[in-house]
């Protein structure tokens, strides 16, 4: 009986690790280790040059979780030494130093994304590392050892070396070195597994390969499924815009989703969800009729499963009784000026706080995104007079009310 429970959990841990894994290093080798009996140790390391994730960083997140469920723990490894070298995929630049003090507070912020999905609640089932205790430590003669073990033509095969040398652009030696020290962490926290993106193949796989050298078992590598982001090009970035944030607010998640194009939207539904898989096969028969209507259950689903059925259907109502309806919310923030006449685009400044730069508030008042009362307003430097209580909009989900000292 308990033989046959087993098999019945490991058939439904795979089914729902297919939905969104894209390769394995290797299935069977997986097997094995759910059938050992043992708590498996899961490799989740980060470089912290930036405090961010979103809902593609999250895919690797929930499929740990699911381990944690099952009694494994996560090791969250904080590349605080190896950051300050930092990671050279996709880049075509050397990336900058970043101060100690500046990878300590953005450590303490992926902890806190992270906690959204992780838990860190049981010391069995997570544990913090940071690799610069092994490396502050490390001698040259231990460094030098580990770089004889591998040659530099299997270093410079890396994809975005590769990219570098055709376009005659330089490589430094510590980039080289990276994926060396990423793979040796592998050994370092003794891996059975790691769950990735696809541009952090090369250095995992190269965990495998000391791992290999150095007497340990091979960890499984796995990696996930990348989308589109929701504009329907790229992947998900910052720098573009076109991502759904763990650190977004409900109304944020929820208004982002509503912009995806409609060819994603079971793509999403499939990645970012945990819908059976029933009920996304019922929503793509009727997705091409009914798009709306599909569109609003996906971002319903989105912000249920990041903070609870409660605030979803509470976004859900606030969406279609603003949108639909097309009211003016009532509870938008009210912003206190001392200055009633000024430039629109010195208004907005004031409004945004400093959060928006002058080239994005000028594009919105050109696209026609800003309003008041209604009102379209496109030109930055028109003098705006505001009354108390005047009601700006701009963009389409951001209000604001005025009021006068």
């Amino acid at each position: 009986m308990l033989q046959h429970e087993a098999e019945h959990a490991e058939q439904e841990l795979l089914a729902s690790f297919e939905r969104t894994s894209e390769e394995w290093f290797s299935l069977e080798e997986f097997q094995r280790l759910l059938r050992s009996g043992r708590q498996l140790r899961i490799k989740y390391g980060v470089d912290v040059t930036a405090p961010f994730l979103h809902l593609g960083h999250a895919v690797n997140l929930w499929m740990m979780r699911q381990m944690q469920d099952l009694g494994h723990k996560v090791i969250f490894l904080l590349g605080d030494f190896t950051t300050t070298i930092g990671d050279p995929t996709g880049r075509n630049k050397l990336r900058p130093i970043i101060p100690s003090e500046e990878i300590e507070a953005n450590a303490q912020e992926f902890i806190k994304q992270a906690r959204m999905v992780l838990r860190f609640d049981d010391p069995d089932l997570l544990e913090i590392r940071r690799n610069s205790e092994w490396y502050q430590a490390m001698s040259v003669q231990e460094l030098l050892h580990l770089l004889s073990m591998v040659t530099h033509s299997r270093l410079v095969a890396r994809d975005m070396f590769q990219m570098r040398m055709k376009q005659g652009l330089e490589i430094h030696m510590h980039e080289l070195l990276y994926p060396v020290l990423q793979g040796y962490d592998s050994f370092m926290l003794d891996s059975d597994l790691t769950i990735i993106g696809s541009d952090q193949l090369f250095n995992e796989l190269m965990g495998r390969f000391y791992q290999e050298h150095l007497g340990q078992s091979p960890q499984v590598v796995i990696t996930t499924k990348i989308t589109p982001g929701i504009d329907g090009k790229a992947k998900q970035s910052k720098s573009l815009g076109n991502y759904i944030g763990l650190g977004h607010s409900p109304r944020d998640k929820f208004g982002r989703t509503m912009t995806l194009p409609d060819s994603l939207i079971v793509t999403y539904f499939e990645v970012y969800t945990d819908l059976p898989i029933e009920d996304i096969d019922e929503i793509r028969r009727h997705v091409g009729k009914e798009p709306m209507q599909c569109k609003l259950r996906l971002a319903y689903e989105i912000v249920k499963r990041y903070h609870g059925e409660a605030v979803a259907e509470q976004e859900l109502r606030w969406f279609q009784e603003t949108f639909s309806a097309r009211q003016t919310p009532e509870d938008i923030p009210e912003i206190t000026l001392e200055q009633a006449t000024q430039t629109l685009l010195e208004l907005l400044k004031e409004l945004f706080a400093g959060q928006k730069s002058n080239r994005e508030l000028r594009r919105l008042c050109e696209q026609g995104g800003v309003s008041r009362n209604n009102e379209v307003l496109r030109q930055p430097e028109q003098v705006v007079e505001v009354c108390d209580g005047d009601v700006f909009r701009v963009g389409k989900r951001t209000w604001f009310r005025v009021r006068l000292l």
